[in-house]
């Protein structure tokens, strides 16, 4: 196991993490102090789990009334006098709301109508509302549990507080918009001030990446990540299942790990087992006495409680006891206040998720040239004996060496994502896609491209005959970045008038071409990311004189820096043969750029 060094920073800092999960969360924290090497813990006590000491986990629940005001969140709104007053007052449910989360490039068909169930939300609320109204909760209870558990607690919340940064982890698969609306909600949820400063203070972290600091910490996992060894995580939660693949260096105390296959985040968690049993024990029990949508929703709790769980072998029958003696159907397999399920049909409730995990390690392994080594299980979803006996057959056919660290893996993110700011082992990141710009060409006779796009083209104020829908490409796919690398593009702007401001659109490419040139070949596979705006007032613009009047002219290069988990932009121009720059904003809402093209 790799040593934590000293915390180098010249203040105290607290540092607080929050895993908001789809079907539970979590809260890791840690309080540096400069010289001393960094110990992370945990939130252990929440309310309505006083009798479960040592807890890290509460359900991802709330419930709201018709007013839309906010009646229970966590472990107290399972309580049965919390579940009895929401049936009488009619309170709204909400659970499994990070599904509502997802990108829109990882909507599925079949799986739409799912969440759409799964996920829903009462008419007078947002996801934005919900999750600031979760993350407040979390906060609030991290700051009672310190005050609680630590000596002088007021007086140490009271120093650090003010200036606490924040770690939000999420699914591997989540993007820039996703994260723009976490910060949002932190904000709104009092966690850090609305201002540049405060969005500063709250950073990102993908559950796979989370997951690997998890296990580099942890004694028995850590036996596993060796230098020259190559690790796939399998982080195996409620909603998602999130693999990441890293290379291991090791020089004495110090660890560097860098990513070699592009990180998969699919929609296969534990939860999406739960609404499959739901749809069979409806269909199981038409008919039956015992076959309300309320009473199979009692089974289903019981099942996502025990059962799901306990499930090891498809040659067993497994149980849901759900009544008392009195409670016989034996037509539907009801005997005793239990029904009886044969463990095929369980089996069966499992294998979509199982098929799809082992889909995604295969194309895992399939994606990089370097052999994987070891892979390791962590997450909620974990701890399922039938997953894990499942996927270490597949994984020995593939040839991986896969394991369970011998700890409570369901709080490998929340403690994970501490590591990722302490110890930061990960150098190195793979692009998930190519990124780059729309823009014009100058019009080519000799290439047939150009030629076919002929009617398209027009003149542009300089008096030159452009070609739109060209693709510029920043990022290609595949792509290995480290943290401080910058990449870039120089184009030339050209407009009527003196700019001040200007906003490009980055496009993201998800499809499968290997150098896409233009975005009208494919279009559906090509999608606006984000508006990097910033203001230009000090970029020499050059006067000039064209065909349709007066119009100025300039260049400057978009430099982008996807190396660390939170995308950041800047411009850079030269100005009298010195190199300037200015940051740019990054707004991940959909907006026309100005015109541009490709420099030369």
């Amino acid at each position: 196991m790799v040593n934590r060094q000293p915390y180098r920073g010249s203040a105290r800092t607290l540092v607080i993490s929050m895993d908001v999960g789809t079907t539970f969360s979590g809260v890791g924290y840690s309080i540096l102090d400069p010289g001393e090497v960094p110990k992370i813990m945990g939130v252990r006590r929440f309310p309505g789990q006083e009798d479960m000491a040592g807890s890290s986990k509460i359900p991802s629940i709330l419930y709201y009334d018709k007013f839309g005001s906010l009646k229970a969140i966590g472990a107290e709104a399972l309580s049965s006098s919390i579940v009895d007053k929401a049936l009488e007052e009619d309170w709204f449910k909400v659970e499994w709301f990070k599904l509502r989360l997802r990108p829109d490039s990882m909507a599925s068909v079949s799986k739409d109508s799912q969440f759409a169930r799964m996920a829903t939300l009462p008419h007078n609320k947002t996801i934005d509302d919900v999750l600031a109204d979760f993350y407040s909760y979390l906060y609030n209870c991290t700051r009672r549990f310190i005050l609680e558990t630590h000596p002088s607690g007021q007086v140490l919340w009271d120093s650090l507080a003010r200036e606490c940064v924040f770690i939000l982890s999420h699914p591997n698969g989540w993007e820039g918009a996703q994260q723009a609306q976490m910060r949002r909600a932190a904000i709104r949820a009092g966690l850090a001030p609305d201002s540049p400063e405060g969005y500063e203070r709250i950073q990102f972290v993908t559950e796979g990446e989370a997951s690997v600091h998890f296990c580099v910490v942890n004694d028995t996992a850590s036996e596993a990540i060796k230098d020259k060894e190559t690790i796939m995580v399998i982080d195996a939660g409620g909603g998602t299942v999130d693999i990441s693949t890293y290379s291991v260096k090791v020089d004495g105390d110090q660890m560097s790990m860098a990513e070699i296959s592009p990180p998969e985040c699919i929609f296969d968690g534990s939860a999406t087992i739960t609404f499959r049993t739901r749809e069979y024990l409806l269909k199981k029990l038409c008919g039956s006495r015992y076959g309300s949508e309320d009473q199979v929703a009692d089974m289903v709790t019981i099942f996502d409680k025990w059962t799901k769980h306990l499930f090891r072998d498809d040659a067993e029958t497994s149980y849901i006891r759900f009544g008392s003696l009195r409670d016989r159907d034996a037509a539907y397999g009801i005997r005793n206040g239990q029904i009886s399920l044969s463990g095929t049909d369980v089996a069966s409730l499992f294998e979509p998720s199982v098929a799809g995990i082992k889909e995604a390690i295969r194309r895992q392994c399939q994606s990089t040239q370097t052999p994987i080594s070891k892979g390791l299980l962590v997450g909620g979803f974990a701890a399922s004996p039938w997953l894990f006996k499942k996927l270490q057959v597949f994984a020995t056919e593939v040839g991986l060496d896969l394991s369970r660290p011998d700890t409570h893996t369901n709080k490998a993110v929340a403690e994970g994502a501490v590591a990722f700011y302490i110890d930061h082992f990960v150098s190195a990141r793979m692009a998930r896609f190519t990124y780059g710009t729309e823009c014009t060409r100058p019009f080519n006779s000799d290439d047939l491209e150009h030629i076919s796009r002929e009617r398209k083209t027009y003149i542009d104020n300089d008096g030159r005959k452009k070609v739109p829908y060209a693709f510029s490409a920043i990022l290609k796919k595949g792509t290995r970045v480290s943290e401080e690398q910058e990449f870039s593009r120089s184009y030339n702007f050209v407009s009527v008038e003196r700019m001040t401001q200007i906003a490009a659109n980055i496009v993201c490419y998800r499809g499968s071409m290997g150098n896409p040139r233009w975005v009208d070949v494919e279009p559906n596979t090509f999608k606006t990311l984000c508006t990097v705006s910033a203001n230009v007032s000090d970029v020499p613009m050059k006067p000039l004189y064209g065909p349709r009047g007066d119009y100025y002219k300039f260049e400057i290069d978009i430099v982008l820096l996807f190396g660390l988990t939170e995308l950041k932009a800047q411009l850079r121009w030269v100005d009298e043969g010195k190199e300037k720059r200015c940051p740019a904003a990054v707004v991940f809402e959909k907006d026309d750029g100005l015109e541009m093209s490709s420099a030369p």
